[in-house]
Order: C-alpha cells, then structure tokens, then sequence
C-alpha cells in the first residue's frame, strides 16, 4: 500500500502513536516514509506537533502540514476563527500523491474523526480518502462506547465505498476492565473489518529505541508486526 489514511473514532484516541508505529515498522523494513498532516490544529507557530512526535518516535520520516491553525478545535472552525484558509481534500489528495511518488509508504493523519469537517462546505478526511483511493485504518479506545463509534465510522466508510484497513486500539490499558477485554471480542464484528492490533498505554512517553523495539509486538502482519489477534484475545478474556 502506497497510502494509507489513518482516521481515529474521535479525539484524543491514539492517532499520532499509532501513525508513529506504522512508520517505525516500515522503516525497520528499509521503507522509506512520509507522513502527511492535512491540518494541525491548537498548535502554535514554531511548536512541534504530530509530525514531529511521529518523527521522534518512529525515526527518520518526511514530514508535511498542510495547515496549521493555533486554537485547539476542529479544523473548519479553526481556519474561520483564525481567519486562515481552509484545507480542501483536493490539497491532500496532491500533497500524498506527490509523496507517494518520493516514498514506499504515505501515511495521512487525520484530525479527530473520519467526518470531521475542513472547511464550511463540510469537506472531509472520507472526501480526501476518496480522492486518494486509499484504505483507511481506524483507531479506537478500548473503552465502554468504542463499539458504537467504530460502527457509525464504519458505516461512513462502506457507504462511502472507502475500504476499511482495519481497527487499531490505541491505547490498551494495562489493566484491561469487563468492557475492555469484551471489546476485543466484539470490535471486528461491529467494524466489518479486522482488528490489527493493540497499543499499549503510554506507549507514546517510552524511549524512541524502546518504542521501535516494541512495535513489532503491537500491530498484526498486515501493518508490518508480528501481533497475533487470537493469542492476544485469548490472552485477555
């Protein structure tokens, strides 16, 4: 896969780690990686963002915002708030097309969720994966909840005709609850995809030579890893 459009259930998910694990088990494979952020929102001017905590943990990645907006909201609200111009699916649909042309594999991070919006004509990250022909891999909480949110997304997918690569949880709790460990179980069948892996919580705080050194254990074959879904099914219920 050239590409790959990597979206989460919402904010705060996981996103940027999983992005970073990806990128670090491609470039473990001689891979050579770009990774793409549509917009970059409450980051100021001069300040590191995703792409640069990617960059940090996954080692040596190019690197490219198409926008950045300094307030902490969702881009389309933003860019109009900050009197800046909006990203168009169009723009990212280019800016990977030309990576994917310097670069193995391209990763595009999303900003919250598959449908939230760039600009005020309610453009999205599902129009730019369109675009892009590109699978999309969704990252989700572990939590209570997670179920109903990984359906509704991938439900925008199929009726978008997007492919869904898989689920990610982002972060695995290192003492998974009732909900959790039943969420395992359940996510597959409410996503209509597989599960390709776990990351661990706080995976994002290790040691960059410790973070590439786990990867592998995180994420299933499909991603690059080693991660076993029924071994680690089983190994939680």
């Amino acid at each position: 896969m050239g590409v790959i459009v990597v979206t989460g259930t919402g904010t705060e998910v996981g996103k940027t780690v999983v992005t970073a694990g990806v990128a670090a088990l491609a470039r473990a494979r001689g891979r050579s990686v770009a990774v793409l952020k549509p917009a970059q929102t409450g980051v100021a001017a001069g300040d590191r963002g995703d792409i640069g905590e990617v960059a940090r943990l996954a080692g040596e990645v190019s690197g490219m915002e198409l926008a950045r907006y300094p307030e902490p909201l969702a881009p389309a609200t933003a860019a109009r708030r900050a009197r800046m111009a909006a990203v168009r699916p169009e723009d990212v649909a280019d800016a990977a097309g030309k990576l994917a042309a310097e670069h193995d594999l391209v990763l595009v991070e999303g900003a919250g969720g598959l449908l939230v919006r760039f600009d005020d004509g309610g453009a999205t990250l599902a129009d730019a994966a369109r675009l892009l022909g590109a699978p999309v891999l969704v990252v989700a909480p572990a939590a209570l909840g997670t179920l109903n949110a990984v359906a509704l997304t991938a439900e925008a997918l199929r009726s978008r005709g997007l492919e869904q690569l898989g689920v990610v949880i982002g972060s695995w709790p290192d003492v998974p609850d009732l909900a959790a460990r039943c969420n395992v179980v359940d996510l597959p069948e409410v996503a209509g995809a597989p599960l390709l892996g776990a990351v661990p919580e706080g995976a994002g705080r290790l040691e960059p030579a410790e973070f590439r050194a786990g990867a592998a254990g995180w994420f299933g074959p499909p991603l690059g890893g080693s991660w076993d879904v029924e071994s680690f099914t089983a190994s939680v219920r």
